[in-house]
């Protein structure tokens, strides 16, 4: 089985705006199809009258702190400032102050900059940026947080409540998608189980979908799906904070990054597959296929997933009642047999799957 990749089977998708190409790349490298559906759009910098009005305001008068959370915002913002005519002006500003980096990539585009951090936590989080600021003191002093994408609350009142003013400096602001549909279709993937994982890279798209599924009726069926069969996975727990509040569980890499994610997306799908022995031979069950002895077999939606049913309590007899009610669409018994012949072929033999006369059918489970 090592010629299988370790996503064959699976589809996934992603709702990312920013690096959903390179989230795409490294899943279908591991053998996912890949759907996209961009949940939230970003606002380019240059045309964001909200940063040039947070840029102008820092302007006008020295600035303590500046708190930099990520290197493509930094870069972004300076960028920004410099079609605006104010990239000297910022950068001049911003060399007289004590600048604080979150990550190693921040501290590369500070450098990159030609300015120098005076600290970066060696966790890359806010929360030890936060009591570094506390426990040195910020009482009267001016300091800019540059938001990675969503505000910052907790981080921004806890300094404005130790007595500074604080400047929000609002990098690449997400609003929701121009098109809709996509995201939409996506969302209808989750529901009916032709999506098995969705790795959100930010808390807004995770909101964003979220607020869809609440505006059309959908989302009792995401939570269920989310905390079921589909795996919610997160690039951090900032991330999975909207999910969080609804009670669904996630999965996160040990380290916020995206080929990080990607993994963690991969070990766990594989972990949740189903395996066991039938007649005779060794399955696994991916996505929308099956391993058998090794091989792989395609298995389309309708026996799949009385498959899936059989496989829930293997060597049970199911009744032809419990199969139509796990259909997609539902049916009648002569649908059940239909997509029973089609899986005993696509899994090699009839020794698989049993028939038992006027009750139903059971996986032939070895003992």
């Amino acid at each position: 089985m090592s010629d299988v990749l370790p996503l064959a089977g699976f589809v996934i998708g992603i709702t990312a705006a920013r690096r959903a190409d390179e989230l795409g790349a490294l899943l279908v490298r591991k053998g996912a199809s890949v759907r996209y559906g961009p949940a939230i759009r970003i606002v380019p910098l240059t045309d964001d009258t909200e940063l040039h009005a947070a840029t102008s305001r820092l302007l006008e008068a020295p600035v303590d702190a500046v708190v930099a959370t990520t290197g493509i915002g930094f870069r972004g913002w300076l960028e920004a400032a410099e079609g605006w005519g104010l990239g000297d002006s910022l950068l001049e500003r911003l060399s007289s102050a004590s600048l604080l980096a979150r990550g190693p990539k921040v501290t590369g585009a500070l450098r990159a900059a030609g300015l120098s951090e005076s600290y970066s936590p060696a966790s890359e989080s806010n929360a030890e940026l936060l009591q570094h600021l506390l426990s040195s003191g910020v009482d009267g002093l001016r300091i800019a947080v540059q938001l990675h994408g969503e505000p910052l609350p907790y981080f921004v009142d806890t300094l404005r409540a130790s007595g500074a003013e604080v400047i929000e400096i609002p990098v690449y602001r997400w609003v929701g998608p121009v098109d809709p549909g996509p995201v939409d279709r996506l969302l209808d993937g989750v529901l009916d189980g032709s999506i098995h994982a969705l790795p959100f890279t930010s808390a807004p798209a995770a909101a964003s979908l979220i607020a869809l599924a609440r505006r059309t009726g959908r989302l009792p069926g995401l939570v269920s799906a989310l905390s079921g069969p589909v795996v919610a996975a997160c690039v951090g727990p900032i991330t999975a904070g909207p999910l969080a509040a609804l009670g669904v569980p996630t999965v996160q890499p040990h380290r916020a990054r995206i080929g990080a994610l990607a993994r963690t997306v991969a070990e766990t799908l594989v972990a949740r597959s189903p395996r066991l022995r039938a007649g005779g031979h060794s399955i696994e069950l991916r996505g929308q296929a099956a391993i058998v002895d090794g091989e792989w077999r395609e298995v389309a939606p309708a026996p799949m997933a009385l498959l899936r049913a059989l496989a829930a309590s293997p060597g049970r007899v199911v009744s032809r009642r419990e199969l139509i009610s796990a259909l997609p669409g539902g049916g009648e018994e002569h649908a059940v047999e239909t997509a029973i012949g089609r899986l005993r072929t696509a899994l090699g033999g009839g020794k698989v799957v049993q028939t038992v006369v006027k009750r139903g059918y059971r996986l032939a489970v070895d003992a």
